[in-house]
């Protein structure tokens, strides 16, 4: 059986689940729960704080564990990222009040700076030569600057709301993070061929979370133009109609892809087209 770590509260443990779910896996977190066995899957999942996760990992108590990317480069942890996940996104930025004097990472030189983040701001302002005062604080890193304990603060923002409540206006982007699985540095054979198998369903319902399939009509005389536009997995499906000289194209196009895809393929003449959620995409 395989173990794995989740944060055992908050929107990284509901992600955490609900992709272990689209892969197949129930898992029972009720009643604050410390860990449970999954059903349908070899796998026994322990709920922990998020900042003892890297750790846990590291010494081998777990055999893996999802956490966001920041942690990581935070306790400068030498564990592999195995797989990126693609949710819990946010970013680390510095941030200063509305009326600042600081206009750019420079006029940190000599300043005050607050975070949770000590590590992560110390490096990079060590990257670009600058001395700066670093606070470490924990929770309510917004009310620094009020309170004339920092001039400015580096923390974790995702839709920007907190800053701005706070009359904070965000600087400049020191890294982007996302929910990530880390693996023990030493699995034994039994364990490396679970995991495989969980990064086998991962990687599907992650690519199918990406991916849009499309149907359209196309006319025949069109079809060599939407083919350049639409290359599919391998090749796109492609199925005459009733209708004489019109045929059925049926496709896969990325999310980052889809409306620059679609606006080509109306201006190449597809008709009727179709756009329908992909559940699991195996390759």
């Amino acid at each position: 059986m395989l173990r794995i770590a989740v944060q055992k509260s908050g929107r990284l443990l509901e992600d955490s689940l609900q992709l272990l779910k689209e892969c197949g896996i129930k898992v029972d977190a009720a009643n604050g729960k410390l860990k449970s066995v999954a059903n349908g899957f070899p796998l026994e999942v322990l709920f922990l704080r998020n900042s003892d996760i890297p750790q846990y990992v590291l010494d081998g108590v777990v055999d893996c564990g999802i956490v966001g990317e920041n942690l990581l480069i935070e306790e400068r942890s030498t564990l592999d990222v195995t797989c990126k996940l693609n949710f819990s996104k946010c970013r680390v930025s510095l941030a200063v009040p509305k009326n600042s004097s600081i206009q750019s990472t420079s006029d940190f030189q000599g300043k005050k700076i607050a975070t949770s983040y000590p590590n992560t701001v110390n490096d990079y302002f060590k990257s670009k030569g600058i001395q700066a005062e670093v606070h470490t604080i924990s929770g309510s890193v917004e009310i620094a600057p009020t309170i004339g304990l920092a001039d400015g603060i580096c923390d974790i923002v995702s839709s920007g709301n907190t800053l701005f409540m706070n009359g904070l206006v965000e600087l400049e982007t020191i890294l982007r993070s996302e929910a990530v699985l880390v693996q023990a540095p030493k699995l034994n054979n039994e364990k490396t061929a679970i995991l495989n198998k969980l990064l086998f369903r991962i990687k599907a319902v992650l690519e199918a979370r990406n991916s849009k399939y499309v149907l359209m009509n196309v006319p025949d005389t069109a079809i060599a133009e939407v083919l350049k536009i639409l290359p599919g997995m391998k090749s796109p499906t492609i199925l005459p109609l009733a209708e004489k000289g019109w045929s059925s194209l049926h496709s896969v196009i990325t999310e980052d892809q889809f409306w620059d895809k679609i606006d080509a393929l109306k201006e190449a003449g597809a008709e009727g087209i179709l756009v329908v959620p992909i559940e699991k995409m195996v390759r």
